[in-house]
């Protein structure tokens, strides 16, 4: 595998590095132009959205031409040029090896102009062609998405934990012209390529060759950095995305350069509040919609540095000696994360610039959030969204942290709880969560399903679209997640949600994870029943004992009904690639489904 610009860098130069990070802050309140913050960290992105008419009470202008590429990632490279914009790279990328490659705004612009070349005259590429990108967590990634932006050309990622299944349902489906993966994947793909009937081209990211397949690497190199970025319109598609759903085939949600793009900066309240001056981690894996949102489009409207440790496997000891080593100042994960990192002694880790924790994929449990803040003396911000509609909710800093609940809506979503009818349901009474998408659908939403009108349809019930999701709005305007719809437990009349249990399970000291679903009961038509993953001091107690201590623990701390009747102790619990518990699985095995 070849980086593009690898530059390894010394001890010295490494520092040099960290203490310019200490400076940024200053430097940017120097050069940025008078009463351009108005007061206001959200309002970074002014220079960009301003053009737009963008204003801080939420109004707006929405334009008919709009590419991401050139009206935002160009412009800040713009400002760098004008020294308007700190000397943060827009992209840190490390291995954990000593490899390292940074990035400003203007060398990601000369690189993917060369790179966009190469998807045009090479191969043959044209505007609203689609391309499936299999790459890791490495910088072609971020080039490569540009590069689709500046051609018009359409991203379809993929996790480079695809099977050979996979692989091939997602080329005869997309219908992809072109696929992109390293030497990892290429075998895979060359035994399924002859069921991708538009595939006409392969490109390897590597630094050697493979019959078939042209080196990605190597043409960049040669290709012109002289490119004019097409013209597209804030509707047409840009990334598409596989849903991460656990139970049927996965479907195509396409999203646009609006959807995308734009949203992150029409705003004037936003999710992630940074600056140009900080420097942004996502761990997600690149094929799920949340990498593209929290390491991509979201800071780089903001002109925050995008941080990036390619990270093979995520290991919570790596994770907290980066945080230790490197000045990143905000981190997005998964719940799983930091339920891995609070099991570490975070006593012997200082994390050198980090202020701003956030958290989605998943409901996070509130004693985890409690360990993080008495560990690290940092909150945890949780957020809410999906593949359909990127953030819907969001705890933003300087908002009341209420742990368990999701936040408060996003702008522009108006999120309501609803019944069977589309009724909007009073405060506290548990029902759907639903987005109002009538008269008019709001930006940030994707455009269809591809090739699926069906079950695009399917989504919206009255003026509303269904997540899929039960929760509960409270008093305050908060939403509190219960439950998918089908994860949903009913026994004897009583709805059950599966967090409120495993969030009690978690509390106590033996419970490393939990996952609870309905099981079969002769009585009851079916009860509680958890699976528990120990933790390494209880491993070696009696399993019968630790089963009564669980189930009076759980009475006591929620409501007794809810405690589990089964308990299975298991060593790990069956997830999806983004780290969330295959409940289905477990439910179905129960059931005997399986």
């Amino acid at each position: 595998m070849i980086l593009l610009t690898l530059m390894p860098r010394s001890n010295f130069s490494t520092m040099k590095t960290l203490l310019k990070s200490q400076i940024l802050s200053s430097f940017w309140k120097r050069q940025s132009p008078p009463g351009l913050f108005r007061g206001h960290r959200q309002l970074l992105s002014a220079p960009i959205s301003a053009k737009y008419g963008v204003l801080s009470h939420g109004g707006q202008q929405l334009p008919e031409y709009f590419n991401y590429a050139s009206d935002v990632l160009d412009q800040w490279s713009q400002m760098e040029k004008d020294g308007k914009r700190p000397p943060n790279p827009a992209l840190w990328w490390i291995n954990g090896r000593g490899g390292e490659v940074r990035w400003s705004f203007e060398e990601l612009g000369v690189q993917s102009r060369k790179a966009a070349n190469v998807l045009s005259d090479r191969c043959g590429l044209r505007k609203g062609d689609r391309v499936l990108v299999i790459l890791p967590r490495i910088p072609e990634w971020w080039l490569v998405t540009v590069a689709c932006m500046r051609t018009g050309i359409v991203a379809i990622p993929g996790i480079p934990q695809l099977t050979a299944k996979d692989i091939q349902y997602r080329l005869r489906f997309s219908k992809a012209k072109c696929v992109i993966t390293t030497d990892a994947l290429a075998p895979v793909v060359d035994a399924v390529a002859a069921e991708g009937h538009s595939l006409k081209t392969k490109l390897l990211v590597s630094e050697g060759t493979r019959d078939g397949w042209l080196n990605f690497s190597g043409l960049c190199k040669e290709a012109s950095a002289d490119h004019t970025c097409v013209k597209t319109k804030l509707q047409d598609p840009m990334m598409a995305f596989f849903t991460s759903g656990t139970t049927g085939s996965p479907k195509m949600a396409e999203h646009t350069q609006g959807s995308l793009g734009f949203r992150p900066i029409r705003n004037d309240r936003y999710w992630l509040d940074l600056t140009p001056s900080d420097t942004m981690w996502c761990t997600a894996d690149t094929g799920w919609v949340v990498a593209s949102i929290g390491s991509l489009f979201d800071p780089w409207a903001l002109g925050t540095c995008i941080f990036i440790h390619h990270l093979p496997q995520v290991e919570s000891t790596t994770i907290l000696n980066t945080l230790s080593r490197f000045p990143v100042t905000a981190i997005l994960g998964a719940p799983t994360l930091f339920r891995m990192l609070v099991q570490n002694d975070l006593t012997s880790y200082k994390f050198m610039s980090l202020k701003y924790c956030v958290s989605g994929g998943e409901p996070l449990n509130p004693e985890v959030m409690e360990q993080w803040k008495s560990k690290t003396g940092l909150d945890i911000h949780e957020m809410y969204g999906q593949t359909e509609t990127g953030m819907i909710c969001s705890t933003l800093r300087g908002m009341k942290i209420k742990p368990g609940s999701m936040g408060k809506p996003c702008s522009p979503y108006d999120v309501q709880i609803v019944d069977e009818n589309a009724n909007v349901l009073p405060p506290e009474e548990e029902g759907d969560i639903a987005i109002k998408v009538k008269p008019e659908r709001p930006l940030g939403f994707f455009s269809c399903y591809i090739d699926n009108p069906e079950k695009t349809a399917a989504t919206e019930r009255g003026p509303f679209y269904i997540t899929g999701d039960r929760g509960k709005k409270d008093k305050d305007g908060y939403v509190w997640f219960v439950g998918r719809s089908d994860d949903i437990i009913n026994s004897s009349g009583y709805r059950i949600g599966p967090f409120e249990v495993e969030s009690a399970l978690l509390e106590h000291p033996a419970v490393a994870e939990a996952a609870a679903v309905s099981s079969p009961d002769p009585l009851r038509g079916e009860v509680v029943k958890a699976f528990v993953v120990l933790s390494m001091n209880y491993i070696a107690h009696d399993k019968e004992k630790l089963t009564h201590d669980l189930q009076e623990h759980v009475k006591k701390v929620t409501a007794p009904y809810k405690y589990p009747r089964k308990v299975e102790f298991v060593q790990e619990l069956p997830k999806t690639v983004t780290g969330k518990i295959r409940r289905n699985e477990l439910r179905k095995k129960e059931w005997g489904e399986v």
